[in-house]
């Protein structure tokens, strides 16, 4: 499909679940991306593997790229998928900023800083493979960690 000066690609997909977006795009049945790689396009295994796939609604089309997660289901942690089940709908009033080199600083009380970026793991670093940034207490956001359901009333900013 030519769309862009280089292309992009339309997958179509069996959409097994969706976690956030419905009341714009109930229902999906294609997913573009950009043909190359080197304009962040990604390259899926049709008909091979499931995947996590996260991305955008423009004019009505469901976009993803290489900034955007997506992942073979099968290499989530059980962390992740607990997320996408039970927590990280409590994040949706968080921000996540990257840390890319120290120090680094929450700029405002709904900002949990990512370390991942530090050791250049981003998506697959230990962070986002086992924590979840949430809303706390008086709308202080702070990384999540844990079986049980978390506490709102402690705020723990040494985790991670």
């Amino acid at each position: 499909m030519k769309d862009g000066p280089f292309g992009t690609m339309r997958y179509t997909v069996k959409q097994m679940k969706m976690y956030r977006g419905f009341q714009i795009m109930p229902h999906v049945q294609y997913i573009y991306t950009e043909a190359s790689e080197s304009l962040c396009g990604v390259k899926l295994e049709v008909n091979k593997y499931q995947y996590l796939i996260t991305g955008r609604v423009y004019e009505g089309k469901v976009y993803t790229g290489l900034c955007n997660w997506y992942e073979k289901w099968d290499r989530l942690t059980l962390s992740q998928r607990k997320g996408l089940n039970h927590r990280y709908h409590l994040g949706c009033g968080c921000k996540i900023r990257p840390c890319y080199y120290l120090p680094c600083f929450a700029t405002s009380k709904n900002e949990c800083i990512w370390t991942d970026m530090l050791s250049n793991f981003g998506h697959s670093g230990y962070q986002a493979k086992h924590y979840a940034c949430i809303q706390r207490v008086e709308g202080y956001c702070s990384w999540y960690r844990g079986w049980a359901p978390p506490d709102k009333t402690i705020i723990n900013a040494t985790d991670p």
